[in-house]
């Protein structure tokens, strides 16, 4: 249990000794620290409940607290405000519980099983910004519910099964039709054969052959057979798939690599298609699959539908598989392959009607329990400087690799020759680059459209990734200069900004429980920045290593080690490396 947490149910048990019962007490930050450092603002309520005045009521509470060592300037403000200060005394005490173990402040959940579908890269396409929020905000989330003590498993859900991959394939049998793929009395092992086709080649062909598809209604007629061919598994074309899924997925793991992002489930819709039979089966003895001009859908809409609310599609007209029935067959084996309580889908916001048809459908069939919970967590968009989203200078939509790439050119710049030796500095840029990439896309409520400026957000100052990849590498160097100095004990508390410190610290299991509620990254962010910002103001005005006074030196020293071993943590949790210099 959390510092604040014990210290808000003792002072529930001293409220109930006056008296009087608080239902969800919450010890409030003060916005008036002249006052305070917390405040308790129940009087209020409780004078409806008892019928009193609030002031006599926060009067009562006051004399009761004040027997307890642990506050000070206890006092009541307006109608009964109740301002409450910790003393130094206690302050020390909670600190010192932290110098070994962090978890002494962190307010562990009931276990649960959680899926994370957070990838949704498309093969044989180029990852583009659109992906990368999905893959910052799904990688940080499951790491702070792991934390937070959850099971979580990351699932990809590579999107490999549509029409997209009968565009390429398709295009593919045009440049290369004398390929043992394409000829019907092949009898041989497919796996011998020398493909000429790169990750870059792929890249390139599905552009061009969705512009012919545009363009050319036989063409596009075509790659739809050929999508009902590899779907069903026709032998060649199914074969020529694979090779394609295994070459880009190995390009689609490289950039997730760079970005810090893993997932413990690299499934793709294909792997949840062996799961459509049974979808069938379910929906087929429960009525609800129905015909709908040659195609089978499943009906969601209700009578308390305030807007139009399609039908899932489940099987096209021409007997191909869907996208919609892809996300539905996943719950399918996600229920049976890992149980989950939980099942989060980071997706774009643009997606929220598809989340709402297809966890309206997993209701009505059955298919998970009731107390599953299916969650679409949204997000907006990152913007350019003219607010429409990021592009290259051509007005194309940018890759991820170019958008890492744009970002380590601004970083290298400011990489510190006289401290990164010069085989390095590579290496380290890029660390910094995806820190400002992270950072930038993480700090804003998930929800809301940002602009991303890289000049801005490479800074060393400010509020940046790098920023606080500075300060952090300071705190370690400085620790380490210290390293034959004690820094075990915090005996002495000497400046206010000590003391905010202290209460900053406390306050971290509150946001770390806000972000997980909200499943927003941005409480963290700003956390991270407040503290490391106090850090760098109380670094400034006292001289650590050559303080005199020794109690007072190892107090610095194990305050610093304390705040180095919290934004080390919460770096990890954002899925931010720290490098060993800058």
């Amino acid at each position: 249990m959390s510092i604040i947490k014990s210290l808000t149910n003792d002072i529930n048990g001293i409220i109930k000794n006056a008296g009087y019962e608080v239902e969800n007490l919450v010890l409030q930050p003060s916005g008036r620290p002249d006052l305070g450092q917390f405040q308790i603002n129940d009087a209020m309520n409780l004078a409806r409940e008892y019928h009193k005045n609030p002031r006599e009521i926060a009067t009562d509470i006051v004399t009761e607290l004040e027997k307890d060592n642990r506050f000070t300037n206890l006092n009541i403000a307006g109608p009964g405000f109740i301002n409450i200060t910790l003393t130094d005394e206690y302050l020390i005490e909670c600190l010192n519980k932290l110098t070994d173990n962090l978890d002494e402040n962190i307010d562990k959940k009931e276990p649960k099983k959680v899926i994370i579908d957070y990838g949704g890269a498309n093969v044989s396409k180029a990852l583009h910004v659109g992906h990368l929020r999905s893959a910052n905000i799904g990688e940080a989330l499951k790491r702070l519910a792991r934390t937070l003590g959850y099971e979580v498993l990351g699932d990809a859900h590579l999107g490999d099964y549509g029409r997209p991959l009968g565009l390429v394939i398709k295009e593919i049998k045009d440049m290369y039709p004398e390929l043992e793929y394409f000829n019907e009395e092949y009898n041989g092992d497919y796996s011998e054969i020398e493909l000429p086709i790169t990750n870059e080649d792929l890249e390139r062909i599905y552009p061009l052959a969705s512009t012919k598809a545009k363009e050319d209604e036989e063409y596009l007629e075509e790659a739809r057979q050929i999508t009902t061919k590899f779907q069903n598994h026709e032998r060649g074309y199914y074969d020529l798939w694979k090779r394609i899924v295994d070459i880009s997925k190995e390009d689609i793991k490289k950039v997730y690599d760079d970005l810090n992002t893993s997932f413990e489930i690299w499934n793709g819709e294909s792997d949840e298609m062996e799961f459509f039979d049974d979808l069938i089966e379910i929906y087929e003895s429960k009525g609800l699959l129905t015909d709908s001009e040659g195609a089978k859908v499943i009906e969601v809409a209700t009578e308390e539908d305030n807007a139009p609310m399609p039908p899932l599609l489940i099987v096209k007209s021409n007997g191909s598989k869907s996208y919609d029935s892809t996300d539905l067959a996943a719950i399918i084996e996600r229920k049976k392959n890992y149980n989950p309580d939980e099942m989060w889908y980071v997706v774009d916001d643009r997606q929220s009607l598809h989340f709402e048809q297809v966890f309206r459908a997993a209701r009505l069939g059955k298919v998970v329990d009731d107390n599953v919970v299916l969650e679409h967590i949204g997000f907006g968009t990152m913007n350019g400087k003219d607010g429409k989203p990021f592009k290259t200078r051509d007005g194309g939509v940018m890759s991820l690799k170019n958008l890492i790439n744009l970002v380590n050119e601004e970083t290298l710049k400011r990489v510190n020759p006289e401290t990164v030796p010069e085989e390095e500095k590579e290496e380290i840029a890029k660390t910094v680059a995806i820190a400002a990439l992270k950072y930038a896309d993480l700090i804003p409520y998930r929800k809301t459209d940002y602009i991303f400026e890289v000049e801005k957000f490479a800074s060393i100052e400010g509020k940046t990734g790098p920023y606080l990849l500075y300060s952090t590498i300071r705190m370690k160097s400085l620790l380490e200069k210290a390293n034959d100095l004690s820094m075990d004990k915090i005996t002495k508390i000497k400046t206010e900004t000590e003391k905010d410190l202290a209460l900053t610290i406390l306050n971290l299991p509150v946001v770390l429980d806000k972000s997980l509620e909200s499943k927003s990254l941005n409480d963290i962010a700003d956390y991270m920045y407040k503290l490391t910002s106090l850090y760098n103001k109380f670094y400034a005005e006292n001289k650590i290593l050559t303080e005199e006074d020794n109690n007072l030196q190892t107090s610095w020293l194990t305050l610093t080690k304390i705040i180095y071993s919290i934004n080390t943590m919460l770096l990890d949790i954002l899925g931010i490396k720290v490098p060993s210099k800058m």
